[in-house]
């Protein structure tokens, strides 16, 4: 059983900023850090998405890449410093590239992806070389969240419970449907309030559940849905690499102890980082803590996993299609296409599709068979022809 430890912990040692966004108002912490992971392909956003620019390296929603949108969206609320990118090799200049206001020194390419829990105790090791007493917000780099204001309020709570508490803070996502894409929260009693948002206890994780149940939890109103988002200090995230991955805590710590040696990071990671478990950060430390709480979200979200989601992001014609670039349709119902400004793409009594075109490739799928394109993804890549396109 969790009990709160509210306004334990003091932030006098850390030096502080004042920052107004709209109608809130927030302290910057000097040893408040983000990290973004940013190492995935998006597959599913295939012929514009590829290994060296993949989808948060593209403005899939907006007119900026999604990654840089998550940057933009903590201005003000962490020093621009102690904002670090966890990406891969194949990805970092391009990442640079995006984002030309991070520090070079704070966009970290992995030489081996080792999933999440990998990415994590990195970052822990990384921010802790910062400040001991560190406390680091987690967050993917390529969700849609429009309203920034209610976005950086809900962080802010979760730095103050995960700095005021020895717990591990994943932010809930309020459901709007019984979606069966999505891992969920199930909260139990309240833990605590702070700035009039309440801090709930977690029962337990859930996998992605079949439609029936999904249902059921929507109707039960005590699961949220599981987004990645997760805050915690340093020490409490350490306790539980030590706790629930000792193994790959002794590997973490092989890792710190170079870094403190004066040693390069690059060398440091490709000595060590390929001997790290690869395992995600729900199995080896979430669904075992018990120290786990949640904090509900107040803003819009979207994690845009393929294809299909962006409709719900543009407007549609009069036939209910989404189009960005340069198309026409006739007699053509419900598609989604992607042309390049400069090349027309004509559809003509075709409906429920998607069509991508890039410079090398076209896409031409149902929207009903939008999972599969990480199938054709997976054929090219070994194809000795084509594999240039992947």
């Amino acid at each position: 059983m969790l009990h709160s430890t509210a306004n334990k912990t003091s932030f006098a040692k850390s030096s502080t900023l004042s920052f107004e966004s709209g109608s809130s108002h927030f302290t910057i912490m000097s040893n408040q850090f983000v990290v973004i992971m940013a190492g995935g392909r998006g597959e599913r956003f295939w012929p514009q998405s590829r290994l060296k620019k993949p989808k948060h390296l593209l403005p899939i929603v907006g007119d900026t890449s999604m990654l840089g949108q998550t940057v933009e969206r903590l201005d003000g609320m962490v020093p621009m410093e102690n904002i670090f990118i966890i990406t891969n090799s194949e990805q970092r200049a391009a990442v640079l590239e995006v984002c030309p206001h991070l520090l070079p020194a704070n966009v970290i390419g992995e030489p081996i992806g080792r999933d999440t829990a990998a990415a994590v105790g990195l970052a822990m090791v990384l921010v802790k070389q910062r400040s001991a007493d560190g406390v680091m917000a987690m967050l993917p780099a390529d969700h849609v969240i429009h309203d920034k204001a209610g976005f950086q309020k809900v962080l802010q709570a979760g730095f103050k419970v995960a700095t005021d508490n020895r717990v591990l803070v994943t932010i809930g996502i309020e459901p709007t449907g019984p979606a069966t894409g999505y891992g969920y929260i199930h909260k139990q009693a309240v833990f605590a309030e702070v700035d009039d948002q309440m801090v709930y206890a977690v029962k337990r994780f859930v996998e992605k559940p079949d439609l029936k149940t999904a249902q059921v939890y929507v109707d039960a109103k005590e699961y949220f849905w599981n987004a990645g988002m997760f805050v915690w200090s340093v020490a409490t995230i350490e306790a539980a690499f030590k706790n629930s991955a000792p193994d790959l805590h002794a590997d973490l710590l092989k890792i710190e102890q170079s870094l403190v040696a004066g040693e390069d990071l690059a060398s440091v990671l490709a000595t060590h980082y390929p001997q790290l478990e690869k395992i995600s950060i729900d199995y080896a430390i979430m669904e075992k803590a018990d120290n786990v709480v949640t904090l509900p979200s107040a803003f819009d979200w979207d994690d845009v996993g393929e294809w299909p989601a962006i409709a719900r992001h543009y407007a549609a014609d009069a036939a209910g299609n989404v189009i960005k670039g340069d198309a026409l349709c006739e007699q053509s119902h419900n598609n989604i296409i992607i042309s390049p400004d400069g090349h027309m793409t004509a559809l003509v009594g075709v409906d429920d599709c998607i069509v991508v075109r890039t410079a090398d490739a076209t896409l031409i799928c149902p929207k009903a068979k939008a999972q599969d394109i990480k199938k054709l993804v997976k054929q090219l890549s070994s194809h000795e022809v084509w594999s240039k396109l992947v």
